[in-house]
């Protein structure tokens, strides 16, 4: 069983998939508390695998994003595998503090400060408070995205961009058209 804080299809919103239909699982529960969080995630259903399964196979969407709270407490090999067999292509929007399974097609990875525990990161995506980020340059990832936090200091994520242009800016776009 896994406790499911809500399951709904949409598009993705931010990042390198920016704009691809998904059906987003949102796990409750995180082992970080960022004061900058903006998801209500501690309440959920358990929910067992072939009822998640059973939501993601009417899905007509083939990419499945794994998010939360943090999706790494409740994932496993087997889950990931089931998900393949289905046709779906998995993603994970991790705080990278636990191991993924291996066979997850995309991670983006989402730092908070905390040791990070990843063989692989597709892209690294920092919510910006005007923190130090440079550091995050030297994780092995493909993309890196700076992010406005709750969409109130874009003007100083842009700057800070044209001043280091190796970033790319992410924007929570799903916030902007008003969808889930």
């Amino acid at each position: 069983m896994r406790k499911i804080n809500e399951i709904f299809y949409s598009l993705q919103g931010e990042g390198f998939h920016t704009g691809t239909p998904a059906l987003f699982i949102r796990f409750s529960g995180c082992n970080l508390k960022c004061d900058f969080c903006d998801t209500q995630h501690e309440s959920g259903t358990w929910m067992s695998d072939d009822e998640i399964l059973r939501q993601a196979e009417a899905c007509p969407a083939k990419m499945v994003v794994l998010t939360g709270g943090e999706p790494s407490l409740w994932i496993d090999e087997d889950l990931i595998r089931r998900f393949h067999a289905i046709g779906k292509y998995v993603c994970i929007e991790t705080n990278g503090t636990h191991a993924v399974p291996d066979a997850i097609d995309w991670i983006t990875c989402s730092p908070k400060g905390a040791p990070l525990q990843l063989d692989r990161i597709d892209e690294i995506k920092i919510v910006f408070t005007g923190q130090e980020v440079e550091s995050f340059r030297a994780l092995p990832a493909k993309h890196y995205f700076l992010q406005p936090c709750s969409c109130k200091n874009t003007a100083e994520v842009v700057k800070y961009i044209l001043a280091h242009p190796h970033w790319r800016l992410s924007l929570q776009t799903h916030k902007f058209i008003g969808i889930e």
